[in-house]
């Protein structure tokens, strides 16, 4: 076999290190976080920053304590649930629509304008609607996340779909295989990388949308925290309502990065990645 037409391999990134100074890949992500978290507890303590603005990361620490005993839980559970029916909702809906109009250039030219408009209107412009509509209750707030979560993975499944190479589709149609089967066999694996890169970004916007929700209208929530602590200026409530949403982000975020990994372990398989 000629060298042209040998196995193509991704480049290694050099890695920069400072020999035996080089930490484990899976502990580097925690360094930064362990110093900023250190030059708090030192500035706080030797009074650079005063406490009612920048709780120490030891008082943080002790109020989460107290919420885990009950109400923490409580609210983690409220957002989650909503988190995830309206990134359900959203999902397929976007899965549907994105497509029809990255098969279809008669869809396109129809909705795709309106969808274009649409996304341009920022979240929170919906939420003055969606009251009037539906009122106060958890319709108005999964419907404000499903739309939240709809237009990144309708972005990039249609940009997906409409970059999938085109030499690939007329062999299918040497192959003899029908619209359905083109969609099944080439389209859709085709599509699958650009697929989750919406789903991981459409999720981002759910918790963001879930936050802007609750601050209007809820009872329970890891919003309905945030807005507690605000009413009684108590920053150390604040902080640990958005370390909770960043932890929570973060694991539903590596769990569909986990899913990404298993789905696409072909294309690092032909990449020459180790397995």
């Amino acid at each position: 076999m000629s060298r042209a037409g040998a196995t193509l391999h991704k480049v290694p990134r050099p890695a920069f290190g400072f020999g035996p100074l080089r930490l484990p890949k899976r502990v580097r992500g925690l360094v930064l976080p362990v110093i900023l978290l250190a030059a708090l507890e030192i500035a706080g303590r030797w009074g650079w920053i005063p406490g009612y603005l920048m709780p120490r990361p030891s008082e943080l620490l002790t109020t989460l304590a107290e919420l885990a005993e009950g109400p923490l839980w409580r609210h983690i559970n409220a957002s989650t649930l909503r988190v995830f029916a309206g990134f359900a909702i959203g999902g397929v809906l976007a899965l549907i629509f994105g497509a029809w109009v990255g098969l279809s250039s008669l869809a396109e030219d129809y909705i795709e304008p309106i969808f274009q408009a649409l996304r341009a209107v920022p979240g929170l412009a919906w939420v003055p609607l969606l009251l009037i509509w539906l009122g106060i209750d958890e319709t108005s707030k999964i419907t404000l996340i499903a739309i939240g979560s709809f237009f990144p993975i309708y972005m990039n499944l249609v940009a997906g779909i409409r970059n999938v190479d085109r030499k690939l589709v007329e062999v299918g149609a040497m192959y003899g295989f029908s619209r359905l089967q083109l969609i099944r066999r080439i389209f859709i694996p085709a599509a699958k990388p650009y697929l989750f890169t919406g789903l991981r970004n459409g999720l981002s916007m759910a918790w963001l949308c879930v936050v802007a929700a609750e601050l209007l209208a809820a009872t329970q929530g890891i919003g309905y925290l945030l807005t507690d602590g605000r009413e009684v200026s108590r920053p150390d409530l604040v902080l640990v309502a958005i370390v909770t949403l960043a932890v929570m982000g973060k694991i539903t975020d590596s769990l569909l990065k986990y899913w990404e990994s298993r789905s696409l372990a072909w294309r690092d398989a032909f990449n020459g990645d180790p397995a």
